[in-house]
């Protein structure tokens, strides 16, 4: 009984990568034919929408500390 057990232990974890596998290639499968091949996937993914650029953040200059502020520290 305990042969069974370790037996499906040792299996299972081999059986889900093999259906994880099976579902990357079904979804990822063209573009990694055509990047093998050296050509350009020409599939593409709708899943991403319109991308926003943030403005940069306005970099303030340092100040300068003057001789009290310095005595201070």
């Amino acid at each position: 009984m305990i042969a069974a057990i370790g037996t499906l232990v040792f299996l299972a974890p081999l059986w889900l990568l093999a259906v994880i596998g099976a579902a990357v290639l079904e979804e990822s499968g063209a573009k990694i034919a055509a990047a093998l091949k050296g050509e350009l996937s020409t599939v593409r993914s709708t899943a991403s929408g319109p991308v926003r650029m943030r403005a940069r953040a306005r970099v303030q200059r340092p100040m300068r500390a003057s001789v009290q502020w310095r005595a201070a520290a």
